[in-house]
Formats: C-alpha cells, structure tokens, sequence
C-alpha cells in the first residue's frame, strides 16, 4: 500500500487551468466513483478550491501508476496530457503525508497561515469519506494532519498578525477601541475588500454597521448578509458623526471625506475620537485629517507596513511550524510501518497457536489414556519448545553459513538475545 498526493496549485499553475481541473461539490461522487474504478486506487480523498485542486490516494505500486492516475485526471476534465503534466506535483509516502500536513497547516496557501484551508481540507475529508475512503490509513492521514494543524495554531504564532489588507484594517481597529460591540463602523465603498472587512466586523459583533455606496444595490446585498444600514453617498456628511470607524474603499478619483467633513462631524460628538482607515487608491480621505485633534487617519501604506512586519512574523512562525510538521511526518510514518508488519504478526501469533492445540490436545488425549501425567507434561514442553524454535534456529545457522552478521543479529536481537 502506498499514499499518494498529487494536484496543481496557485504555484504551478495559472487559474486558467486550475478552473479547468477543479471538481464541483455536485460532481464530487461522481468522480470519486470513477476514481475508485482504476485497478490501483484503493481509497481517495479530491481536495478542490480556488487556489489548489489535489488528489490523495492509497493506492497499489504498480509500474504505470503515474501514467494511469495523470491519464484519468486528463480523461475526467479533457485535458491534454502535456498541459497538465509540466504544472503537476506528485509526492509519495513521507512527501505526501508532509504535504498534506502543510496544506492543513496554512504553510503552503497564497498567504502564509491563513486558517480557511483547514476547514476545507476537513470539509474535503468529510465528503469523501462517504462510501468512498475504505481505507483506514488514509483517513489515519487525514486526522493527523488535522491535528497536527491545531497543534501548528496552538504553539506558534503563524496565524495571530494580520496579512490582508482587510483584516489588518479590522486588527487596527481592535487595538485602538477595547471591544468593537459598542462602536458603530461607517463603511465607504460595497467592492471586494470592503465585504472582507464587513464580514470580519461581523464576526466580533460590532455595535452597529452602515455602508455608503454609489450603488445602492450592491451595498444592500452585502449589508442584507452583514445586518447592516445602507446610507448614500451623499448622506456621509450627515451621518459620520455617528461612526467611531470609518474604512472607507472606492475607486473615486477624488477624496470623498475632507477635512472640513470631519471637523463638522467631531463637533457634533463633542470630540470622541474617531479612527480612519483610507485604504483607497487615489486615496478616499484628505491627507490634512490627520493633522485634526481626535482623528487618527491610516492610508493603505500604513497598513502596508503593519502587513510587513506582520509578515516577518509569520515566517519566523513558519520555521517553527515546518519542524512540527517534520516531527509530526515522522511520528506518522512509524506508526504506519508498524501497521505494515501487523498482519505477519497475526500470521505468526496463528502459527504459533495451531503448534500449541495441536500438541495440546494429544498430551489431553494421553491423559485420557491414562499414561503418566508427570512424562506426558515434560513431553508437551519439549515437543511445543522443539517446535517454536525449529524455524529460527534454521534461520540462525543459515545466516552463519552465510557469513551474514546483520542478519544474524537481526535475529538475536528477534529472538530476545544478548
């Protein structure tokens, strides 16, 4: 038996061709029927998201096994060998089980430590353990990579610093008010970094949202998912004195909030502070704001230096993440060898156990006999002790004749000898 990963990612591949090798939640078993079909594939786990569309396997060696696996992949999404072959990746044994344990652990996404793909390497599992792992040592695989992920979280610092641009927007944020369920947020803009930001105000329960957009309608999409309000443009001048935060992302080739805006706006709140994150460019807010008591005004650079620092941090979090993952490989490699050898075991305990009845039940049958029972037991122990020790001994003295002192004390080392 042997495990298997193979896929392209976001290094090896561009996303032309990762959406053309990507399999649909809705065509999921459908593929793993197919797969499980090919003579050599015992078990699969299809591992498909945006950034990265992967197969693992516990499959049987065979000579054309790469030739087999890449003619299926090709097949099921008709694909030409030769564009496929020069962005795959294939790893075996230890590289996959290392492979699959950073995948789980952030260490191999587009960015560094981000914690999504943990839920959809689980999410890949769950799938696919439904009628189609069958193989205990791939869903052993899978287990300890998830846990070897949470053991990456919990003693390293991988995930705690901010990496985007929106979640080092929503972490600034936190460091300034103590707690965001009693601040209300103004968000300028509905495009893609705003939904992130949104989405991250969500999840630590801000008091209050509103979002200003030119198009209503978009707004009103993302607040109908965040529970926020939706304010026009035009209406930012009245409505910023209630906003504690402002974050604001449009492609407005000129500033939206000026310095006089804000002035009217900190009267109003009898100079609360107020935090401005201009994550826009050309920039969305007046760069003279920031000369005003009580506003502290944040451009995208800024964030960029904090992502940066943050950055750093990661990778040195990085290394101590990659020499879990490489005492973790190992551990799991053992453990696997073990089970390799499990069924020899059963083989030799059965052996062993058919001698034992067998001479067992004629020392009994001699008893019945009424023979002496004191030579009948010394008979038993020498005939049972003859008998274990017949095929290990001939294995001892061939290896004597032949000189072989490895294998020799392989078997004194078996055998329990000094």
């Amino acid at each position: 038996m042997t495990l298997l990963a193979l896929g392209i990612n976001h290094k090896t591949a561009p996303v032309a061709l990762r959406e053309r090798v990507t399999f649909s939640p809705d065509t999921l078993d459908k593929a793993l029927e197919s797969l499980l079909s090919q003579p050599m594939v015992q078990g699969g786990v299809v591992l498909s998201t945006c950034n990265r569309t992967e197969l693992y396997l516990s499959v049987e060696e065979e000579g054309n096994l790469q030739e087999s696996l890449i003619r299926w992949l090709c097949d099921y999404h008709q694909l030409n060998e030769e564009d496929l072959r020069n962005s795959l990746y294939w790893h075996q044994d230890n590289d996959a089980v290392s492979h699959l344990m950073r995948v789980a652990s952030g260490l191999d996404s587009l960015i560094l430590g981000e914690p999504q793909i943990l839920g959809q390497v689980k999410k890949a599992f769950a799938d696919s353990s439904r009628g189609h792992l069958h193989v205990s040592e791939l869903e052993r695989m899978f287990q300890k990579s998830f846990s070897v992920a949470k053991r990456v979280r919990t003693e390293t610092d991988i995930g705690t610093s901010a990496v985007s641009v929106a979640f080092a927007a929503c972490t600034l944020a936190r460091q300034i008010f103590e707690s965001l369920s009693s601040v209300t947020v103004l968000l300028v803009g509905a495009g893609e970094t705003i939904e992130l930001v949104a989405r991250h105000l969500r999840e630590h329960r801000v008091k209050k949202m509103l979002i200003a957009n030119r198009t209503r309608e978009r707004a009103q999409v993302l607040a109908d998912e965040v529970g926020a309000e939706v304010i026009a443009l035009s209406d930012v001048d009245e409505r910023l004195k209630e906003a504690d935060i402002i974050i604001s992302s449009t492609a407005s080739p000129l500033p939206i909030i000026g310095k006089g805006m804000v002035e009217r706006a900190l009267k109003a709140r009898r100079n609360q502070p107020m935090l401005l994150v201009d994550i826009a460019v050309p920039r969305d807010v007046e760069p003279d704001v920031s000369k005003l008591a009580n506003a502290y005004l944040y451009s995208v650079d800024d964030l960029q230096n904090i992502i940066q620092h943050n950055m750093a941090q990661r990778q040195a979090a990085a290394q101590q993440a990659e020499t879990i993952v490489e005492q973790e490989t190992s551990e799991f490699m053992a453990w696997l060898r073990a089970q390799s050898v499990s069924e020899t075991i059963r083989d030799y305990r059965s052996q062993a156990s058919q001698v034992r009845d067998e001479l067992t039940a004629r020392a009994l049958a001699a008893l019945q006999q009424g023979g002496d029972a004191e030579a009948i037991m010394q008979d038993l122990a020498r005939k049972l002790t003859n008998r274990l020790i017949h095929t290990p001994t001939k294995s001892l003295q061939q290896a004597a004749r032949d000189g072989d002192d490895e294998r020799l004390n392989i078997l004194r080392d078996s055998l329990g000898l000094e």
